[in-house]
């Protein structure tokens, strides 16, 4: 589905989801958006008809509610799978979900669950990815966009459309080897064996990535061995 123009493509598929006129594998496409969505309720920013703002509906297959993050995970090597067909190296998934090209990101990712109960039913899963758009503003430096690495255009919704091919392709993968998905994510992992900044309320320590759990939690060494859920700290760049 291709849209023009609307507030964020995760609330109108989850709007679709709700009344039951969603279903698996559908796809919303928006030319732009004037109330993009990012983690930790953040705005996400992009030049209207520069960028693939696109949101996927999942129903999951994972039996374990606790392993949700392998969600999380394939769609960020989706992504990752897209990305590479264009820029070569300098690429890593950045904990949680975002798409870093060397320390700038690239693309981020937004997951919304619907539940009934303990029933996980569906998962809107919104990814946005910095293509063509060349200014950033207040986010020079810390963004950058496909265009900026390479120096060519390319169609949006061509690449939507391969991110969608690219989704499944993992997902069926999730299915069949759940591990697979587990080593690639690590394999990937932003900052991989070296030490990183991190901030835990007022707490700013520094720390060696070891890797990430099946679960979501980052695992990290400085001295002891401590591991994080998802929320609970943030990188300091």
């Amino acid at each position: 589905m291709e849209l023009h123009r609307v507030e964020s493509t995760n609330n109108y598929a989850m709007g679709m989801v709700r009344a039951a006129m969603a279903h698996h594998g559908m796809a919303v496409f928006a030319r732009e958006q004037t109330k993009g969505k990012g983690q930790r309720e953040k705005e996400w920013i992009s030049e209207p008809g520069s960028n693939i703002a696109l949101s996927m509906v999942i129903e999951p297959e994972i039996a374990e509610t606790a392993r949700a993050f392998l969600l999380s995970m394939s769609a960020a090597l989706a992504v990752l799978d897209l990305v590479s067909e264009y820029i070569t190296d300098g690429l890593s998934i950045k904990w949680p979900n975002d798409l870093y090209w060397n320390d700038r990101k690239a693309a981020g990712i937004l997951i919304e669950n619907l539940w009934q109960g303990t029933e996980w039913k569906f998962a809107v899963v919104g990814v946005g990815i910095n293509v063509n758009q060349t200014e950033f503003g207040p986010l020079t430096g810390k963004a950058v966009s496909i265009k900026q690495v390479t120096g060519r255009s390319n169609d949006t919704l061509q690449m939507a459309r391969r991110l969608c091919e690219k989704m499944d392709k993992r997902l069926a993968l999730l299915q069949s080897d759940a591990g697979a998905i587990i080593s690639a994510y690590n394999s990937h992992l932003y900052r991989l064996h070296s030490v990183a900044r991190f901030r835990k309320g007022n707490r700013v320590f520094d720390a060696r990535v070891s890797h990430v759990e099946a679960g979501g939690q980052l695992v990290l060494h400085h001295g002891v061995e401590e591991r994080f859920a998802v929320g609970e700290i943030e990188w300091v760049i």
